[in-house]
């Protein structure tokens, strides 16, 4: 029997009344988790990667045993295991190498014996892909520290680097922020060659199909190609020999400025560029460099790295960074978007109220970024991903926070945001790259030939311009009032995504997977600027996401889709955060009348919990792709409501088109 649907295609029993009520429960569950100050935070969740390097990261400074907390961490290490043996990138994922050597070493200095079941399947299955010769860089430098590995298996990375000239092939302005801040201490510890107390004297022998010192040659990433791969093995191989003999002056000197570097931008208890890997680094550069641990300084760096930390009752692990601008700046949308038309000041608009007043002053106004090293002259306005990291604001966050509070200004009265706003737009509109896209943290940083240097195995090294954060930009701008006809920026943006939307009509995310992510990001900002429904791109990115939508009427796509050999899209399970990411694009270009984006609909009502979220075990976000994937506990408990509650909002309204850039 076929149910009845109403005029839009939805089933008769998805009237408005239950539109209305799966909204209500998403809003009310969403404000109970606010917190008094007004901000929202979330777990970030990514691989077994970060956790063992915390373990690790103990023994290595010999700190004194927490059984307990080890114990917590042991836990969630065995529970993440794949049934391959080893441990992957992301849920479901195939065996990567590095994450399941560094697993398996810290349940090793844990207590794990290497005879027990899960271990000694561990064990075979990493020799089974190689070994621990086929671990990346990262793996071997820590390797090298504990002396599982020669230091001949890093490439070499003389700290003096910290003197080369800014027209130099190699500078640090040149590579991302993360990789400049994970560098910087790296150089200091490839410079001294120190090593791990390891106090229980754990190796890792085992795990090397050849003796570890007998190995010569060590694998390169796989993005790794002619004849860039070939120069830059050249200039390792010359350089090493050399090392030694680099004048004491100028490796003094080289030394001083790295230090120097760290300590500007040690951000207090949120650490240096606010992410692990170069927290961890920092602290193990001061032990090395013969720092005490109970100096101001260091001892602040280290208290940083706990305050990852998720510990529960039976199990703990830690975090690569936390989140809370990011999740506040999308709580407050999703809730303003679920209290559209409703008067009460308590329905969630009074809520969106908190958090934005929450985020207001922590715009960096005041410390001028490395982003700076290309702009001098560009004013300091933007939003970090992170409580603090004021060198370190990037253009996602100031998009997305900008337009909240633009829309709570314009819907709500609010004058109190106007120079916030104006200050935002002048950052982001300041760091557009030369080829009309946006990067995440720097412009024009996508100098290419930089991926294949030894140490950028992971091809993860540089921040060029991409499409999602160029549509973020896009319906920033849109938002306040720009198009193609009023602004330079909005057209060198459009020209640019035109020439990256994929041969199937998708775009490619960056920062969350993937090509929905992508294709979600740039149909909303080319609403906002109003580029016309019927314009052939557009229809073919709708055509594209219509034609990959799962039977059940949800979306999904996999971690894996961002392959080097990728061909195209391959059918997932439905996830909440894609569905909505989905629908949200498809309403954004005119589309809510879709016999697809009722389905979508459908499915996020049919999936919704008894608490109001939506259940989402899948990573949907991206910290650097193939390499570093990540879990927002929060995305399915903002995204769903969104989508649901535009859907609704849409139904009630006369018009059909959407006013917001997001």
């Amino acid at each position: 029997m076929t149910a009845a649907t109403d005029k839009q295609g939805l089933p008769a029993q998805s009237s408005l009344d239950i539109l209305d009520r799966a909204v209500a429960r998403g809003r009310d569950a969403l404000k109970a988790r606010q917190r008094p100050d007004g901000h929202w935070l979330f777990e970030l969740e990514a691989d077994a990667t970060i956790p063992a390097e915390y373990i690790l990261l103990r023994h290595y400074l010999a700190e004194p045993d927490d059984r307990e907390l080890e114990g917590k961490i042991a836990a969630y290490l065995r529970r993440i295991q794949g049934t391959h043996g080893g441990w992957p990138l992301f849920e479901g994922g195939a065996l990567d190498v590095s994450a399941s050597v560094k697993a398996y070493f810290a349940l090793k200095m844990i207590g794990d014996d290497p005879a027990l079941p899960h271990m000694e399947k561990a064990r075979q299955a990493i020799l089974a892909h190689g070994g621990g010769a086929r671990s990346n860089v990262f793996t071997r430098i820590l390797l090298a520290l504990y002396q599982q590995v020669p230091w001949r298996a890093v490439p070499i990375m003389p700290v003096e680097i910290m003197l080369l000239p800014r027209w130099f092939p190699f500078h640090l302005s040149k590579i991302s922020y993360w990789a400049r801040t994970v560098l910087v201490p790296l150089l200091i510890l490839q410079a001294l060659k120190p090593t791990a107390k390891n106090p229980r004297g754990v190796a890792i022998g085992e795990l090397f199909v050849s003796p570890p010192d007998q190995v010569r040659v060590w694998p390169k990433g796989p993005h790794q190609k002619a004849p860039y791969a070939q120069i830059f093995g050249a200039i390792d191989r010359v350089l090493r020999p050399a090392d030694p003999f680099f004048p004491r002056r100028s490796r003094e000197r080289a030394m001083a400025k790295a230090v120097a570097f760290i300590r500007e931008r040690l951000n207090g208890e949120d650490g240096l560029g606010a992410i692990y890997p170069a927290m961890a680094n920092a602290v193990m550069a001061f032990h090395a460099l013969g720092y005490d641990a109970n100096d101001p300084m260091v001892a602040t760096a280290r208290l940083a790295i706990d305050k990852l930390l998720v510990v529960r009752d039976t199990e703990a692990y830690c975090q690569p960074c936390v989140s809370p601008v990011w999740d506040t700046a999308l709580a407050c949308h999703t809730l303003l978007e679920a209290s559209s038309g409703d008067d009460s000041q308590e329905a969630g608009g009074q809520a969106a109220d908190l958090g934005l007043a929450w985020m207001k002053p922590r715009q960096v106004l005041d410390v001028v970024g490395d982003w700076a090293e290309g702009h001098p002259g560009l004013r300091p306005g933007g939003w970090a991903f992170q409580y603090n990291n004021d060198h370190y604001p990037d253009l996602d966050d100031t998009a997305v926070v900008v337009m909240a509070m633009d829309r709570a200004q314009n819907a709500r009265g609010h004058r109190d945001f106007a120079d916030a706003i104006a200050r935002g737009r002048e950052w982001v509109e300041g760091l557009q790259s030369r080829n009309g896209g946006w990067g995440a943290f720097d412009a024009d940083n996508d100098y290419e030939y930089l991926n294949h240097i030894p140490f950028s195995d992971h091809g993860a090294l540089l921040d060029p311009p991409t499409a999602d954060v160029t549509g973020r930009c896009l319906s920033m701008l849109g938002q306040l009032g720009e198009t193609a006809q009023s602004s330079q920026s909005v057209r060198g943006a459009l020209g640019y995504l035109w020439r990256t939307q994929e041969k199937d009509g998708s775009w490619y995310g960056r920062w969350g997977v993937n090509y929905i992510y992508g294709t979600w990001s740039v149909l909303c900002g080319l609403n906002a600027v109003a580029v016309e429904a019927q314009a052939p791109q557009i229809r073919k990115a709708v055509d594209w996401l219509v034609s990959i939508q799962n039977e059940d009427g949800g979306w999904g796509e996999d971690c894996a889709s961002y392959q080097l050999d990728y061909t195209g899209y391959q059918a997932a399970e439905s996830i909440a955060s894609q569905t909505a990411w989905a629908v949200l694009g498809l309403i954004a270009v005119g589309e809510q009348g879709h016999p697809s984006v009722a389905r979508g609909i459908q499915w996020l009502l049919d999936h919704q919990m008894d608490d109001g979220f939506w259940k989402e075990a899948s990573y949907t976000g991206t910290g650097f792709p193939r390499v570093f994937y990540l879990r927002y506990h929060g995305y399915c408990k903002f995204f769903p409501l969104w989508a649901v509650a535009r859907y609704r909002n849409l139904q009630n309204g006369n018009g059909s088109r959407v006013l917001h850039g997001m």
